[in-house]
């Protein structure tokens, strides 16, 4: 299994839009994406406008299929006005 750290500023007065369209996101996932085992947006305490998303697929070709999905790229085009700069992604591998 693949982990997926990832990390997100938005800029300050962007947050509830951010939040609306990742949401939304995010029941896609769940829904559409078969390889997909765990997606979740979380709000860093510490952080302020800090963003952590939790991903794990069961495999590359789930990531790659997250990816180069259409739900994914629709939200992706809109969360980018909402970005204080490109998102840090840690990968992961799953220790069972």
């Amino acid at each position: 299994m693949i982990c997926i750290l990832a990390t997100l500023k938005v800029k300050k007065g962007k947050e509830d839009l951010f939040e609306k369209i990742f949401i939304e996101l995010s029941k896609d996932v769940r829904k559409i994406e078969k390889g997909n085992i765990f997606y979740q947006i979380s709000k860093d305490r510490e952080v302020e406008n800090t963003y952590i998303v939790m991903e794990q697929y069961e495999d590359q070709e789930s990531v790659d299929a997250h990816g180069k999905s259409e739900h994914f790229r629709l939200a992706g085009a809109k969360l980018a006005e909402c970005l204080e700069g490109a998102p840090v992604i840690k990968r992961l591998d799953a220790i069972s």
